[in-house]
């Protein structure tokens, strides 16, 4: 008798916790509505109050700079601390859709979106390094080992992991996006572009011997501008990621945002960044023009054109 009646005081807690919970909810998301409507407002009355104030032309030039510049500080406020949660946020792109469904992506806590955003540092960290180490090992070893012939396999290896890269890449980006980053959709369409040839790659042949060293020229000339790109994308992580912390300080830039593309350097490191970004454009160039201009016969297939 003594289990049955616990048993039966078990069912009642369980039930009543249900009731609290589904009554938390329900409170939660009358809540949670509110705030979504009342973010909204302030949002559209600050664009409203910015766009009267740069119209009115009577007004004091310094006294319009003052107030914009505290429209702007409230803006700040507005979209990089926890209130963004409750903005309208971006449309998902259909490259979560595919994969995810129609699921939302958003965090609501800014402290989740933030993370996101850490792992997403990290993930470009490590496929820096690994873009700069492959193709130098895949170079080694055809120079030490092989014979100067690569076998087909591990080029094939990296093609694949190419793939994986870019569709990483792609996923993270319009899960920032969607959390309030400024992610320019042409970045991401790049890295689609990107991703269909890493595919196509794949379906590519590698040939081998007789005479491997002059058929497998293009995938060489490849594998030594991956490494040259590999140095590049460490830079940009580096130097890029130091100038957006100062926009960040300064308030020109929300916590969300990330590095992304080839500017925004800081003033004196872009000595070093942009003399190596122009000469991996330019051997990159070079080595498209050697392969198809026939330079190199019965290859002009095998470059892969990242």
């Amino acid at each position: 008798m003594e289990v049955e009646e616990e048993v039966k005081q078990i069912i009642d807690e369980v039930k009543e916790l249900h009731d609290s919970a589904a009554s938390f909810i329900s409170s939660s998301s009358q809540q949670e509505l509110s705030l979504r409507q009342k973010a909204s407002a302030v949002d559209s009355s600050i664009r409203r109050l910015h766009s009267t104030i740069v119209s009115n032309k009577n007004l004091d030039p310094k006294l319009v700079e003052k107030l914009e510049e505290d429209l702007h500080r409230a803006r700040c406020m507005l979209v990089d601390g926890e209130t963004s949660s409750f903005l309208p946020s971006k449309p998902q792109g259909r490259f979560v859709r595919m994969f995810c469904g129609p699921v939302n992506v958003r965090a609501l806590r800014k402290d989740v979106q933030l993370k996101v955003k850490e792992e997403y540092n990290r993930y470009r960290d490590k496929t820096a390094l690994l873009f700069l180490f492959f193709p130098a090992t895949l170079l080694i070893l055809r120079s030490y080992y092989w014979g100067g012939c690569l076998p087909a396999f591990p080029v094939q290896l990296y093609e694949a992991w190419l793939l994986f890269l870019y569709a990483g890449l792609a996923m993270r980006e319009n899960i920032l996006r969607a959390n309030g980053s400024d992610i320019r959709p042409w970045w991401l369409y790049h890295h689609y572009c990107a991703m269909a040839m890493a595919l196509v790659s794949l379906t590519w042949e590698i040939k081998g011997q007789p005479n491997c060293v002059q058929k497998q020229r293009g995938v060489h000339l490849f594998l030594q501008w991956a490494m040259m790109q590999g140095v590049a994308m460490l830079l940009q992580n580096r130097y890029q990621r130091q100038r957006l912390y100062t926009r960040i300080a300064l308030g020109k830039a929300k916590r969300m945002d990330v590095v992304w593309g080839e500017t925004a350097g800081v003033d004196g490191q872009l000595w070093l960044l942009c003399p190596i970004l122009f000469i991996l454009q330019v051997y990159f160039s070079h080595s498209r023009g050697i392969v198809f201009n026939g330079s190199i016969p019965g290859i002009g297939r095998q470059i892969l054109i990242q």
